[in-house]
Order: structure tokens, then C-alpha cells, then sequence
């Protein structure tokens, strides 16, 4: 059984889990340096008396007590209350006195629920059995009955849920949660939260050690015979239905555990709807393994490259050789899985932590849609011969060239923006995993201060374009397509689901900004005025 860490003087238990205490765990140690890396005893924890308390009566599960339903249709809002991304000061953070509907609401999120995977097995048909290409009727005089049905039998017959299937992917997902726990890492502190009066929660990170170890032992099983990377490739079906399913079922256990647990937040009565976004805000198992920073970081982005290296290794074994453009491949994708990793502390703050809720969206997209749709440009790579898709050198080079640097901005801006956050915190850690790179974090910054004590930064690559880090991955992501060539449409998939995906995410980060802050983002807007591409757009 996994011992539960002690907490750390001052700190208290995260609100809405209920826990035994042995005598023996009474006493309590202290927090480790800010730059200790430490090993398997991480606890959660909010620290007493920061911010302002909730008003009204505390019920024992944390939560403020209130009399509204759970419905939009509460408590109404006071005039002299300040509404906090959904959450009105002294009320009952269950529930979202301001609710923003995206995505269409109710009818939109149940279209894209069964949309989704859908359209995942479509792809894996056409690049599967359509050589790369849609697949369409064999004729005109072909029903469209008849060719569904044909559609649904390549699905049972190629993409069937095997056995085997099953344990490929949950051995994963329970190793990586071992891997969480157990490898040496560092602290990571999140940002006030509004509806715990200010409080803030530690997440113990290993992303680093975890990834390094995954790699290792994944070269070892492949090596000696006992697992061979490829078989990821072989197995590509049946392992995108477990994973689909998977989604499903984390998801329903989520919503329906958080109800039982009265662990829900920010709820708009819209069970559809609260189900796709989420019940609960800081799901934690343990009292340690956060799973949004679990799902987020480790299981997505760690099997996208594994898929990559397992792509490699099918190739070198064919061909005597790792094509250039499986290289590039395999070279980006280890990135973005490295970067996700020796950051992770600094994702401790940012919006998918501190707001997005733990549901659909998050929980599938994660075990599916991100390590399972995106990886498209690997398929079509694994699946033809070289000489079917090579590119001449200056071609190649400029592909490797020009990533790099838009791996050095996206990197570099990202650590900026979120080592002022963590300074702010008072949790900065100054890390040396690799790579470590020029300007990742400016030196006493030009900031624009909120009434929320936020700091809005105006400096450095974000005293050029405020979304610069978006740019970055959209031309991350137009790379991964381009590099495979024009031939099949799906490798292109997610450059074209990423470009609406960030225009949607910047518009409404753009709005919730401009309620929140006020004159202070406003002012932010008139200093960088530049949204994606510095004096361009």
C-alpha cells in the first residue's frame, strides 16, 4: 500500500478528502530547499491562513456553506461581490454563478463526444486500409449503408479492444503513476485559488526522472526481445479502442466520483455539459497524484513518442536506417515530451491547473485524442517506404533549423512567463535539465500590475507578441504535417484541429482577461499590441 506522506508544518489537508491519521503520522516535518530534489514523500498541501477566508460556515468537506441547488439558477450575484473566473467571493464554489457555455454547450460537447472518436477511427481506416487517403465508396452504385457497414467491419476486425491490448496500455498507465510517485523530483506551487480564500497547493513533480526512466527501460524491452517498440505500430488499432474506451470510463468514474465525494465545483447544472467539462477542480489520489498534472504531462506526450520511437525502430530494421524524416520526427517529439517535463513545476500555474476542471475534455484528449490523433504524421511515415516521402537535404535542413529556433522561443517564452509566476509564488526552482537555454527568464522585468496581484508581463518575448508561444506551436505543428509531404490528408489533421483549437483558446483567453483584469490588460493590450506575430498580427 502506498504510504501517505506527512505534511509539512503549517500546511493542511486538501478540502474535500476525508483521511485517518495514525498517531504515528502526527508529527510533522518541514518543507524541503526550494532547489532539493526529493524522493517519494511529496505531500499536498495548501498553506494555512494565506488570502482572505471564505465567508460563511466551513462544512467539513472545505466547501462554503450555501443554499443554492447546483443549478444556474442559485444564489443571484451581489452588486458589491467580485466574480472570480466563475466564482462569486463568499459564495459556494460549487457552483458557477457565471457560466460561460463553449463549445455550443449541452447539444455542442454531446456532438463532439461522439464525434471524436468517430472521426479517430475514420483516420485509422483511411491510412490503415486507404493507403493514406479517405475512404470513400468502392462505386457510385455502392450504398451508403452498405459502405458504413464495411466501415464498421474494418473497425471489429483491425481495431477490436484485444486482451492484450488492454494490457499494454493500463501496465503503462500504472507504471507512469508509479513513476509519479516514486522517482525523484521536485515541488511545484499553483496559484492562489480564489474559492479557497487564497490558498495554494503544492504538486510534487517527476516528469523528468519518469521520462528518462520510461525511455531507458523501453530500449531495454526492446533490445532483449521482451517487448519491440513497433508493436505499437502493429497493435496501433486495437490499443486506439482501449484508449477510447479508457476515456470514457475515467471520465464517468470522475464525474460520478466527485458527486458522491460533494467534491464538485463550478458546476452549471447542465449534467451533459458539467460531464464533458468536468465536476471537480484538484482530483488527487493519494493525497499526492495530481491527476491533471498526471494526465497532462505524462501520458500524453510520452506515448506520442514512444509511437515515434517505435515507428524508428520499425524502419531501422527494415531498411538498415532511421529515415531523415523520421528523425525529425522522433527529434520533435522528444522535445515537446522533454520540455513538458523539466517544466513541469511551471505548469503548476497555469490555466489548465488553476481552472479547467477534471472532465471529458481533459481526460480523453489526454488518454486519446493527443497521443492518438496527433501522431498521424508518424503513421503515414511508418506505413511507407522512405523514397515514397523523402525530401532533399536543404529541404531537410531547413525543416531541422528552423524547428529548433522555434523550439528555443516557444521554450524560452514559456519559461518567462511562468518563472515570474513562480517568483511571485515565492517557489521559483532554477532547474539545470536540459536543455538549458539563453534568455529563459528575464531579469527584472517590465511588469503591468492587476487588482488581482497578478503581474502581467511585458517583457521579454511577451513585450512582443502576447500569444508568441502559440505561434511556436502551430508551427510545431505545421512541421509534423509538412515534413510527411501532401499525399494523405491525415497527418495534416492536427495542424488544421491545433489552428482552430488556438484561435478559439486566444479569443477566449482574450475575453476572460479583459473581465478580469480590467484597465490593467487594457493597458497591457495598448504596450504589445502584436498578438501572434510581432509587428505582423
Amino acid at each position: 500500500m502506498i504510504r501517505k506522506p506527512e505534511l509539512p508544518a503549517g500546511y493542511v489537508e486538501t478540502p474535500g478528502r476525508k483521511r485517518r491519521r495514525s498517531a504515528a503520522s502526527s508529527q510533522r516535518g518541514s518543507l524541503p530547499p526550494e532547489d532539493a530534489i526529493v524522493g517519494k514523500d511529496p505531500a499536498v498541501v495548501i498553506r494555512r491562513g494565506e488570502g482572505p477566508n471564505v465567508q460563511g460556515k466551513i462544512r467539513a468537506n472545505g466547501y462554503a456553506n450555501g443554499t443554492a441547488n447546483g443549478h444556474t439558477n442559485g444564489k443571484p450575484k451581489s452588486k458589491d461581490k467580485k466574480v472570480i473566473d466563475g466564482w462569486e467571493e463568499g459564495s459556494d464554489p460549487r457552483i458557477d454563478l457565471n457560466p460561460h457555455f463553449e463549445f455550443g454547450g449541452s447539444w455542442g460537447v454531446s456532438a463532439m463526444m461522439l464525434g471524436f472518436p468517430l472521426l479517430m477511427y475514420y483516420m485509422w481506416i483511411g491510412a490503415t486500409y486507404y493507403d493514406g487517403r479517405f475512404p470513400t465508396r468502392s462505386s457510385s452504385s455502392e450504398t451508403y449503408s452498405h459502405f458504413l457497414r464495411h466501415l464498421g467491419q474494418l473497425a471489429y476486425e483491425g481495431a477490436f479492444p484485444t486482451l492484450r491490448a488492454w494490457i499494454i496500455y493500463w501496465s503503462f498507465f500504472v507504471f507512469e503513476g508509479v513513476c509519479y510517485l516514486y522517482m525523484p523530483g521536485v515541488y511545484g506551487k499553483g496559484k492562489p485559488l480564489p474559492s479557497l480564500g487564497g490558498k495554494q497547493l503544492l504538486y510534487y513533480c517527476s516528469g523528468v526522472s519518469s521520462f528518462y526512466f520510461t525511455i531507458v527501460l523501453a530500449l531495454f524491452l526492446h533490445i532483449t526481445g521482451l517487448f519491440k517498440l513497433y508493436t505499437l505500430i502493429d497493435l496501433f488499432g486495437p490499443l486506439m479502442s482501449v484508449a477510447i474506451l479508457s476515456g470514457f470510463l475515467v471520465s464517468f468514474i470522475a464525474y460520478f466520483s466527485a458527486i458522491y465525494r460533494d467534491a464538485t465545483h463550478r458546476m452549471t447544472g447542465y449534467p451533459v455539459y458539467d460531464f464533458f467539462m468536468g465536476a471537480e477542480l484538484n482530483p488527487r489520489m493519494f493525497g499526492w497524484l495530481d491527476f491533471k498534472m498526471f494526465f497532462e504531462v505524462r501520458l500524453p506526450w510520452f506515448i506520442l513518442f514512444l509511437v515515434t520511437l517505435g515507428a524508428a525502430a520499425r524502419q531501422y530494421e527494415n531498411e538498415g536506417y532511421i529515415s531523415g524524416e523520421v528523425g525529425f520526427l522522433l527529434m520533435a517529439h522528444f522535445l515537446y515530451a522533454n520540455a513538458c517535463c523539466k517544466g513541469e513545476e511551471l505548469i503548476a500555474t497555469t490555466w489548465d491547473m488553476y481552472y479547467e476542471k477534471w472532465g471529458f475534455m481533459l481526460i480523453f484528449w489526454n488518454l486519446a485524442g493527443v497521443p492518438l490523433s496527433y501522431c498521424h504524421c508518424t503513421i503515414y511515415l511508418a506505413n511507407h517506404h522512405p523514397s515514397t516521402y523523402s525530401h532533399s537535404t536543404p529541404i531537410l535542413i531547413f525543416f531541422y533549423t528552423s524547428y529548433l529556433f522555434a523550439y528555443w522561443v516557444w521554450d524560452t517564452a514559456n519559461s518567462q512567463k511562468n518563472m515570474l509566476r513562480a517568483r511571485e509564488r515565492g517557489y521559483a526552482i532554477d532547474r539545470k535539465t536540459f536543455p538549458q537555454l539563453p534568455w529563459k527568464e528575464v531579469k527584472n522585468p517590465k511588469v503591468i500590475q492587476t487588482e488581482t496581484g497578478d503581474a502581467l508581463l511585458c517583457d521579454g518575448w511577451y513585450g512582443l507578441a502576447r500569444k508568441i508561444h502559440y505561434t511556436c506551436d502551430l508551427y510545431f505543428a505545421l512541421c509534423w504535417g509538412a515534413i510527411t509531404g501532401f499525399a494523405s490528408p491525415f497527418p495534416w489533421f492536427y495542424p488544421v484541429f491545433f489552428t482552430a483549437m488556438i484561435v478559439h483558446r486566444a479569443s477566449r483567453d482574450i475575453v476572460r482577461c479583459r473581465e478580469k483584469y480590467g484597465d490593467a490588460w487594457a493597458e497591457y493590450e495598448r504596450r504589445v499590441p502584436y498578438l501572434f506575430i510581432p509587428y505582423v498580427i
